[in-house]
């Protein structure tokens, strides 16, 4: 079978959140540019029920409307605080509309392998036809490819990744172990405690817990008004700490280790219920996993527990299986991209939304695409931006906002919102307006 040609235009994988701000900000600049998308609507995560969605079906946002929406398209008014990921669909769906996405869109389009041979981006499909794009955008993702831990023994029961966890009704009336004090985790030991018969939360160290509400107001957007004010960030974590204590107390009282870690050095856990269920002696701390023994468990402080169902809620590997780790500059566990976009070598090469923010993400994407469209034109058009760009993208940026976070695989993609748009707006200014 022939390659047909398309190298006139960028191939972008994926229309989740992501692949939908590239494809606009490539349509805007001029850019042609086709998006495959395997699904068969657009949305990638927030489209719950498909394969690679681990939304669940009471899943929210932990960040605010006003911190999740794009740059210029507002969430509904009369949508809540934290939308209902039916909701958050419905937005992402409304946004492919509005700025007529679906027609650079093909759906049902499953990527089989992309290569590079030397005269342009080789993609295969899975029905067996192949292309050539000049460049490529990922926006595929990276909450799709379960990370599962390994500890000694085996387990009899159930096992249940967080992305696999749908219902509440897989845990009516057995004995839940969920481990990890992610926010889906806390969330899913919540859920557990109302439906299960016993639940018990393991995990490895101790965390700060904050409220999804301060006084009526989102969290997160009580941390932003403190940010655009300059707070410097002592102050913001006395506060923090402060607000902390004052809703929940001191969490040594419910059973929960100390931190290891000041606040901001790791995400806090947005949680109103947690500490509730806690309390009602409805979920059980536990420290972490020593070994399996078969029907029971055995945790690091030598205490066993029956357990019939374990939900892992340990994360995701950051994981792109159609394409070779050295086209991506691979070291240390991660792409190593110029503010996690930008290869330092290739001007064909580029990802979006391989981030994890302290906030919400679609803006912080928006920003991400209309940078790499403002580079794409300004490369074309031989603008100095373009230069100097290709210059600044060969050294390292910070994108911790000089937070030191915790050394682990939770944060490898870690980047302080605000600081991080900060230098996206600045980018996006420095180059051409399409």
């Amino acid at each position: 079978m022939a390659i047909e040609d398309r190298s006139h235009k960028f191939c972008i994988v994926g229309a989740g959140s992501s692949g939908l701000a590239a494809v606009r900000a490539l349509v805007a600049a001029g850019i042609p540019c086709d998006c495959l998308e395997r699904e068969d609507e657009v949305g990638g995560n927030w489209y719950y029920g498909r394969p690679h969605s681990s939304v669940y079906a009471s899943t929210h946002t932990i960040s605010s409307k006003r911190l999740t929406e794009y740059i210029d398209f507002p969430m509904p008014k009369e949508y809540p605080a934290y939308p209902h990921h039916r909701q958050v669909w419905e937005y992402l769906k409304s946004y492919a509309r509005h700025f007529g996405l679906y027609e650079h869109i093909e759906l049902r389009q499953t990527i089989a392998n992309i290569t590079h041979d030397g005269a342009g981006w080789i993609v295969r499909l899975a029905d067996g036809a192949e292309r050539r794009y000049r460049g490529l955008i990922i926006a595929n993702g990276h909450n799709w490819d379960p990370r599962l831990p390994e500890y000694p023994g085996s387990f009899a029961g159930e096992i249940l990744h967080s992305s696999q966890y749908k219902t509440p009704d897989v845990l009516k009336d057995k004995r839940v172990l969920v481990v990890g004090a992610g926010n889906s985790g806390c969330d899913i030991a919540a859920e557990a405690a109302q439906h299960a018969a016993q639940t018990w939360h393991s995990t490895r160290r101790g965390y700060h817990y904050l409220p999804k509400f301060w006084r009526g107001l989102p969290i997160d957007l009580l941390n932003e008004r403190l940010l655009q004010w300059r707070v410097p960030k002592g102050v913001r974590r006395l506060l923090g700490s402060y607000i902390e204590r004052l809703a929940f107390g001191d969490p040594k009282y419910r059973g929960l280790p100390k931190p290891d870690h000041r606040l901001f050095e790791s995400h806090p856990i947005i949680n109103s219920q947690l500490f509730y269920y806690l309390a009602h002696g409805r979920i059980c701390p536990k420290p972490d996993v020593a070994e399996l023994c078969g029907d029971e468990v055995r945790f690091a402080d030598g205490t066993r527990e029956a357990v019939d169902t374990i939900v892992y809620a340990t994360g995701f590997r950051i994981s792109f299986p159609f394409l070779d780790r050295t086209l991506l500059n691979w070291h240390d566990g991660k792409p190593q991209l110029w503010l996690n976009v930008f290869h330092p070598d290739r001007d064909d090469l580029f990802v979006i939304g391989l981030i994890q923010p302290d906030s919400g993400q679609f803006g912080l994407v928006d920003y991400q695409a209309r940078a790499v469209a403002g580079f794409l034109a300004a490369a074309e058009h031989q603008h100095p931006a373009a230069d100097a760009l290709r210059r600044r993208k060969q050294s390292s940026a910070d994108v911790t906002g000089g937070v030191r976070y915790l050394p682990s695989e939770r944060h490898l993609l870690e980047v302080e919102h605000f600081s991080y748009r900060k230098q996206l707006q600045k980018l996006v200014a420095s180059l051409p307006t399409p």
